[in-house]
């Protein structure tokens, strides 16, 4: 994807959205859509040379969103601990569909799943392949969550077919970094005193990618846009537990970590995911875990007295 396009970025005040959107401003023209409740959020996506746009993506409606995008890029997702399936299904595929035929003449889109759309395997080491059967593991923070990205997945490829819009659909696998993920919300448990909640059983493996990595892969992964859709896990390069980096905030805070696991029924045992198909798009990822998480650690907490 060359410099100097004009893109549409979702989720722009989530987790992954405002770094991402923060690389691309650097050489392109990007927008931002978002609810823009937060107060400062609104200035915060200026300050990164993003054009802030309010739109309810849920109703679809955009207001004046212009149409001549050249790439889609969506982060934006609902989660919550209700078991309400149908906003889940309105607010994560209906939307999605909307979205990508608002932004039909683009070149190409970019639309964010993730890894826990893959029916649960028994072996929890095991690496999940694109081709992996799918299913509706349990998420506890958010029963709807998985359900809803499966049905994400189907829309966004039947309109790629029916549009003609190139598509990649990347399934996120542990995203971390100063800006948030599961890594950084065990660092901050731990530097607080307070117990990390683990899947059962007592190794929680996963391939966790930096938020670095993350916005740098983004123009190889529209590159690799097609239709019918490219399907790609999107995480790091290295497998580590859970537990491995949250013994490494605990070495670097002075504090032994509290680890409490829960056993759900009818979740993930493992959420590792085999990088090997987006090693062959992006190349390999540029940021390490142990200094990616110790980064993040000094970022979120102040640099360690070690």
């Amino acid at each position: 994807m060359p410099s100097d396009r004009k893109i549409l970025i979702t989720g722009l005040t989530g987790q992954i959205g405002h770094p991402v959107a923060r690389f691309l401003a650097l050489d392109n023209e990007v927008w931002g859509v978002a609810r823009y409740s937060a107060d400062g959020s609104r200035e915060r996506a200026e300050a990164i040379g993003v054009h802030p746009h309010m739109a309810d993506l849920e109703t679809g409606d955009y207001g004046d969103l212009p149409t001549d995008f050249t790439h889609l890029v969506h982060f934006a997702a609902w989660q919550g601990p209700a078991p309400d399936f149908d906003r889940a299904m309105r607010a994560n595929a209906e939307a999605t569909g909307l979205l990508m035929a608002h932004c039909r003449h683009a070149e190409a889109a970019l639309i964010a799943s993730t890894n826990t759309v893959y029916r649960p395997n028994e072996d929890p080491w095991h690496a999940y392949l694109e081709t992996d059967p799918l299913g509706v593991p349990t998420a506890p923070h958010s029963p709807t969550y998985a359900v809803s990205k499966v049905g994400q997945e189907a829309v966004a490829r039947t309109m790629a077919r029916a549009l003609d819009l190139p598509t990649t659909i990347a399934r996120i696998n542990a995203s971390y970094g100063p800006n948030g993920g599961l890594p950084a919300y065990h660092c901050d448990a731990i530097a607080a005193g307070h117990a990390v909640l683990l899947r059962s059983p007592d190794q929680s493996p996963y391939t966790p990618i930096h938020e670095e990595d993350l916005a740098g892969q983004v123009a190889p992964l529209l590159d690799a846009a097609s239709a019918p859709a490219t399907i790609v896990n999107w995480c790091g390069d290295e497998t580590v537990t859970a537990e491995q980096w949250c013994a490494l905030f605990g070495e670097r805070l002075g504090i032994e970590p509290e680890l409490s696991y829960y056993d759900l029924p009818g979740s993930q045992p493992g959420s590792a995911a085999d990088p090997t198909k987006r090693l062959s798009l992006t190349g390999p990822c540029t940021v390490g875990w142990r200094d990616g998480m110790v980064a993040m650690l000094d970022q979120r907490t102040g640099p360690a007295d070690c």
